[in-house]
């Protein structure tokens, strides 16, 4: 049997956005490799073993899936979104680099996905639709510092922004320091979406401007975009249309 790895993204969530392509290989796995959420998401079959392990876990999963590879299995490890955008693909590298020399001569695919933040900026309208940064709010592998300082250079250049990871059970202090720093540096009004669990049952879009915006408007299946100073929104029944012009003046 000749093995492989697929790193695959299963989307924001819905079926439907799914690309076909990730569903094409996971037809062909032998193996699925994941955190728990996502690997439920994989619908069990003859001949597939599902291999489910709990967050921060990540070089362990990565590991273990490229083992198997090397032992002629196919293997699809899956995150949600993306599998390049904070999420499984960077940490299967991490893994060959510091692995086994084989491990650099396994077929390794990258199969990209809808990411997160690409499906609430749809929803919204278009924020991203001029320059834009994404930036993973989380502390847990960098410093507090290095995430203050990513945000403020990023409000300098006036880029929309995406945020991920915005606020967990565990550091709920760290998206009222984001929204103070935003405030202080800001010093506008421009619009803010908060996106949750977008393509799902649980879906909830808000839009309100950065000074209405609060830290418990947000938790970790919630996207954040805060658009640039040029953002507008366009009111209308129902929710409004937010987007970011493609141009600016000189």
């Amino acid at each position: 049997m000749s093995g492989g790895l697929a790193i695959a993204g299963l989307g924001p969530g819905d079926d439907a956005l799914v690309t076909p392509e990730v569903t094409a290989a996971l037809a062909e796995a032998t193996d699925v490799v994941g955190y728990i959420p996502y690997v439920a998401r994989v619908a069990p079959r003859e001949g597939l073993t599902l291999h489910a392990s709990d967050n921060r876990e990540e070089l362990d999963r990565a590991a273990h899936a490229l083992g198997m590879a090397a032992a002629g299995r196919r293997v699809v490890v899956v995150s949600s979104g993306d599998p390049g955008v904070f999420a499984m693909a960077s940490a299967v590298f991490e893994a060959v680099e510091a692995g086994p020399p084989h491990w650099r001569d396994l077929d390794i695919r990258v199969l990209p996905g809808i990411t997160a933040m690409l499906a609430a900026a749809a929803r919204a309208g278009a924020p991203l639709g001029h320059d834009f940064c994404a930036i993973n709010l989380s502390d847990n592998l960098k410093p507090w510092a290095l995430v203050e300082k990513r945000l403020r250079l990023a409000i300098e250049a006036d880029f929309a922004m995406a945020f991920y990871n915005p606020r967990s059970k565990a550091r709920p202090e760290g998206f009222a320091r984001a929204l103070d720093v935003l405030r202080d540096a800001c010093g506008d009004a421009r619009p803010v979406v908060f996106a949750r669990a977008v393509s799902t049952p649980e879906e909830a879009l808000r839009v309100v401007p950065l000074t209405e915006a609060r830290p418990e408007m947000a938790d970790m299946r919630t996207v954040v975009l805060v658009g640039s100073s040029l953002t507008q929104i366009i009111a209308r029944n129902g929710a409004p249309i937010v987007y970011t012009p493609r141009s600016a003046p000189e």
